[in-house]
């Protein structure tokens, strides 16, 4: 049989396509809910593209359901409108975590958490623009401001690196809060929403760090297991605080009110981790 060329890549064509149209069926349609404003280039001004994320919906959706088998508890808390920021524990040595929580609220809530990304992020090739065609933004003060004055839901992990390297002996305790997320709180009167993560901890437990001055990273982990381990998830929602009441925007600049308020969301956080660790009956169940 003599094909020529131009009809294979036709055939090649039509068959991607009706794989993609089955593989992200259900993807697809989470997706379509999601608010989207094309900056005129098929993806918003930081990078977010709705095909693009329906097909990290489509492999994390699995990962979510049968792989870690996410149990999730107070969804409801999570607004379904306006500005909100999500406060959860980071840990796990690679960003698991927060790839179940963005998927747990995208499939429970039908909104998109725009994750916060690490100072570094935004320079890696490749995974920067993966990460920003599903949403992440870089951490700057003005993207932040931006989108919550658009009344988009942010997703920060606080701990920031800290959290998520910390040595297994130390797994579910806290480390220090940066404080940004209470300030960006308080100045756009913003409610927050505390998640603590169970599980994560266990799923890739770190044997050492080896330095790398490349791109900013501050280095790289070397986990005791070449994929995660499939531990069971448990997210536990709290309700929203709402540390702007009593307050004025401007008293974000005062430094001391910034720190009550955040020791308050460290507080909560912790709490749902505590609960999560009492509730649950085994690291895989």
């Amino acid at each position: 049989m003599n094909v020529r060329p131009a009809a294979l890549q036709s055939w090649w064509g039509r068959a991607g396509r009706r794989l993609a149209s089955r593989l992200l069926a259900e993807p697809l349609e989470h997706v379509r809910a999601l608010p989207f404003r094309d900056a005129g280039h098929g993806h918003d001004v930081f990078g977010y593209e709705p095909l693009h994320t329906a097909w990290a919906l489509a492999g994390l959706e699995r990962l979510h359901r049968h792989w870690f088998r996410v149990h999730s508890q107070g969804a409801e808390h999570v607004p379904a409108q306006g500005p909100a920021i999500l406060v959860g524990n980071h840990s796990g040595t690679l960003p698991f975590d927060g790839m179940m929580v963005w998927t747990d609220v995208i499939l429970r809530r039908q909104r998109l958490p725009r994750a916060v990304a690490d100072y570094f992020v935004p320079t890696l090739p490749f995974i920067s623009t993966l990460y920003a065609r599903a949403g992440v933004v870089g951490g700057t003060v003005g993207n932040l401001r931006v989108l919550l004055d658009a009344g988009e839901l942010l997703l920060i992990f606080p701990e920031g690196v800290a959290g998520i390297s910390k040595p297994f002996r130390e797994r579910y305790q806290l480390q220090a809060f940066h404080v940004g997320h209470a300030e960006l709180a308080i100045r756009h009167q913003a409610p927050v929403v505390p998640v603590g993560i169970v599980g994560a901890e266990e799923q890739m437990p770190q044997l050492a760090r080896l330095p790398l001055r490349a791109f900013g990273v501050p280095y790289v982990p070397v986990p005791l297991t070449p994929f995660p381990l499939p531990v069971r998830y448990h997210l536990l929602y709290g309700e929203p605080l709402r540390l702007h009441e009593g307050l004025r925007p401007e008293d974000a600049d005062d430094p001391e009110v910034v720190r009550r308020a955040t020791e308050r969301v460290r507080g909560a956080v912790q709490e749902l981790v505590e609960r999560g660790l009492r509730e649950r009956q085994g690291v895989f169940r």
